[in-house]
């Protein structure tokens, strides 16, 4: 849960600090003038584009409540970043930028096919919810491989009965 938890702080940190890295990495390791102005530029839309994945994973209700990225965010995350990462060192390779870039696509679609997985199985789970109490029982235990209830969503076992729980203020 510790490295679930870095990782979900990090990617939010990593939308400054690895486009950043990549100015000072061309200005060390490239002497062209050129090539640290490309690199300020593709790290602008580089920064865009982990902060747009960065959103779509903070999206996800289970990652807000928990705190803490899933383990297959963590590989595609410590893939997308390490590419990043080496990509500051190389003054050369023409192909890591390129692998960079399609990394960063196959994050963006994961990031949003997670999402959708997510919200479907909660839709799912509301609407197995919704049915049960419309048929006039109390919803049954789920079976093994059928969604839970939704946090916030427990039935009470008289479903003319509506209880409405109240967090306390933070102040």
């Amino acid at each position: 849960m510790f490295v679930r938890r870095v990782f979900y702080r990090w990617q939010f940190l990593a939308v400054l600090v690895l486009p950043a890295w990549l100015l000072v990495g061309a200005s060390l390791f490239k002497s062209s003038g050129w090539a640290v102005l490309g690199s300020f530029f593709g790290g602008i839309i580089l920064g865009l584009g982990l902060l747009a994945v960065a959103l779509l994973f903070f999206a996800r209700t289970e990652v807000r409540m928990e705190r803490a990225v899933s383990w297959r965010d963590v590989g595609v995350l410590t893939l997308w970043h390490a590419l990043i990462v080496a990509s500051g060192f190389t003054a050369g390779a023409s192909w890591l930028p390129l692998l960079v870039v399609l990394v960063g696509l196959a994050a963006f679609w994961f990031a949003i096919w997670e999402l959708y997985a997510s919200a479907r199985s909660r839709m799912q789970a509301m609407i197995v919810l919704i049915d049960e109490t419309a048929r006039g029982g109390a919803p049954t235990e789920p079976a093994a491989g059928e969604h839970p209830s939704p946090i916030g969503f427990e039935p009470t076992p008289d479903p003319s009965v509506i209880v409405v729980r109240e967090k306390p203020k933070d102040t």
